[in-house]
């Protein structure tokens, strides 16, 4: 059974970080529908102007974040002294889990595009969830052709073929390219499984569905999505987890379950203690 679109957002234009010009497509409303999907920010600009500033060292707590740039580089650094840069076509997966403090420096290029995931954590891992950094570098990156286009494997599972896996929760993350007029279809099967795609660059059509660029669909239950271009060539982001199905206290950089959770974390953060773990992280 086709996975149908039944639900279309295409977010709103805000400034984060230190003054970074961005598009919040999901936040603090969507949180159920696109469990366990926290937010999405899309970056696309030729003007360095709009991101230079970046997001200066911040905190982290109750969640994984997944950074992907299909133009552009990146640098992130972390409280425990790593430093590493991802480019073109990259990604960085940085699970904060029960504390982390990490900044991120978009550098000067010819075009920033990308996107910014925050994956939710279960409630029991939170607090036990040890920081960890990982760079998903071109070298790592397994590419598939396909009948007109191609697809990039940046985590989880395809077809057999394994990339970098989730501890807490699965996350399968794929770079897709299609020709003008080219498709995929993609099985999707498991009735807990959580779907999303997003049209980076140009309009599809999914599942029989005609999507503008720049919009987080997300997909009904079903086993299979069909993904197909139009009149000019494409870049889609598919995204599957597990919905969770659990409350969500979030406020800043902090997800956690209960308002009193957040009001812990806060209070960390101010008096200290707010990092829990600092032996985790893979320096890569």
């Amino acid at each position: 059974m086709l996975r149908k679109v039944i639900k279309q957002v295409q977010g709103y234009r805000t400034q984060d970080g230190a003054g970074v010009s961005l598009v919040r497509v999901l936040g603090n409303q969507t949180t159920d529908e696109y469990d366990p999907f926290l937010m999405l920010d899309a970056f696309d600009s030729t003007d360095p102007s709009d991101y230079i500033a970046g997001f200066p060292m911040h905190p982290h707590r109750g969640i994984e974040t997944f950074t992907f740039l299909s133009k552009g580089t990146m640098i992130h650094e972390d409280h425990l002294g790593t430093k590493a840069a991802i480019h073109d076509g990259e990604a960085q997966w940085l699970t904060a889990g029960s504390g982390a403090f990490h900044s991120e420096m978009p550098q000067p290029s010819e075009r920033m595009l990308g996107l910014q995931l925050w994956l939710n954590i279960p409630a029991k891992y939170k607090m036990t969830a040890e920081p960890f950094y990982h760079g998903v570098v071109t070298s790592e990156i397994q590419e598939f052709p396909l009948e007109h286009g191609k697809l990039r494997l940046l985590a989880g599972n395809y077809q057999g073929h394994s990339g970098i896996q989730g501890k807490y929760l699965p996350l399968d993350y794929y770079d897709i390219f299609l020709d003008p007029h080219g498709s995929i279809e993609l099985s999707v099967p498991g009735k807990n499984k959580s779907a999303m795609v997003f049209t980076l660059e140009g309009d599809a059509k999914v599942s029989g569905t005609p999507v503008k660029e720049k919009t987080a669909v997300k997909l009904g239950d079903g086993d299979t999505v069909t993904i197909e271009a139009g009149d000019d060539p494409i870049e889609i982001i598919f995204m599957c987890s597990e919905r969770l199905g659990e409350p969500v206290a979030w406020y800043g950089p902090i997800v956690m379950n209960t308002s009193d959770e957040l009001i812990t974390a806060l209070d960390e953060l101010e008096q200290g203690g707010f990092v829990k773990h600092a032996a985790a992280y893979e320096n890569k």
